[in-house]
């Protein structure tokens, strides 16, 4: 442990960065009661960015949310940084550790529609497969991009961006959005629920907000998505020793494959890449896919052993590139 009881948890300070960090404060808590945790909001880039707004189309950095935390562990300004994963380049910064993941929550994402569009009445419950033609996706990401027009290619794309609760403010209000994809992690963090009605339900959710959950079949998920990623200065044991009653051993598993395929592939989460492990008697299964374009796509799938996570998502992300060639 630290020499000073006071361990200080760097976090970004949206709703949903908030909430994850109060769920690590707890764990740490209850683990730990004879010591002092204190939150630290940090201002991020990526915070930044959002509050001005950015041009439609504009590629957004690696580590757009994660940077300035980094900075505040190198500087001794604090202890553990607290981030979604899949927010966290692969490639960490001399001196820190991703030394926990914790237990992962729903991975897939969560198609939202407004079940009374001044173009068309929709109604609850629909599949991708079951919404009409011509709906307009609000979506900043270029893999939901690509994996939404391969569905639906008689759908178009709008370009979003802001937190949870602005993207559900600008469904409900904006006429020329019909939908948008959020994750299903981020919704039930927020404390977001989808009634067995098909509606979405929650602190200020706009009337009539329908909500469908997407299969990683037809939709797969950001690389480390639903999982919350711990950071450390390397070679503290004191804080690493803390860490280990935090870390999840399937999720760090499945999470290492993952990372390990989009390292091999030389994307981050702004790339149209997505791949999902998942551990099945006793093996990794896991499923990646990389966009050429948005008409031309590598899929493919691996099996392995636990121990070797990390080799097999570099291997997966070599069939991938090599049906690509």
């Amino acid at each position: 442990m630290p020499d000073t009881n006071n361990i200080r948890i760097a976090t970004r300070g949206s709703a949903l960065a908030l909430a994850q960090a109060n769920m690590i404060f707890t764990q740490c808590r209850k683990a730990f009661p004879r010591l002092n945790f204190e939150i630290k909001i940090v201002k991020t880039t990526g915070d930044r960015l959002q509050a001005q707004g950015v041009q439609t189309g504009q590629s957004l950095p690696k580590g757009l949310f994660t940077k300035e935390l980094e900075v505040a562990l190198v500087k001794n300004r604090a202890d553990l940084a607290v981030h979604s994963l899949k927010d966290l380049p692969t490639e960490l910064p001399a001196g820190l550790s991703l030394e926990a993941i914790t237990k992962r929550e729903d991975p897939r994402e969560v198609l939202l529609y407004r079940d009374s569009s001044e173009r068309r009445g929709f109604k609850p419950g629909l599949t991708i497969a079951q919404l009409p033609a011509g709906l307009a996706v609000a979506t900043s990401s270029p893999r939901r991009k690509a994996q939404l027009l391969r569905l639906r290619p008689d759908w178009s794309i709008i370009d979003i961006r802001g937190n949870v609760p602005t993207r559900l403010d600008k469904l409900a209000i904006d006429p020329k959005i019909d939908a948008t994809v959020l994750a299903h992690a981020g919704l039930r963090r927020l404390d977001f629920e989808i009634g067995a009605d098909g509606l979405l339900r929650g602190d200020a959710v706009p009337d009539g907000t329908c909500a469908t959950v997407i299969e990683p079949g037809d939709m797969l998920p950001c690389v480390g998505q639903g999982a919350i990623g711990i950071e450390i200065r390397e070679n503290d044991e004191r804080l690493a020793k803390l860490c280990q009653r935090l870390n999840h051993f399937n999720t760090q598993i499945c999470t290492g494959a993952e990372r390990g395929f989009l390292s091999a592939m030389g994307g981050g989460c702004q790339s149209p890449v997505a791949a999902h492990a998942e551990i099945r008697r006793e093996k990794i299964e896991m499923r990646g896919l990389s966009f050429g374009d948005c008409t031309r796509f590598s899929e493919a799938t691996i099996t392995g052993e636990l121990n070797e996570s990390q080799a097999l998502g570099q291997a997966l992300a070599e069939q991938v590139k090599a049906n690509l060639a």
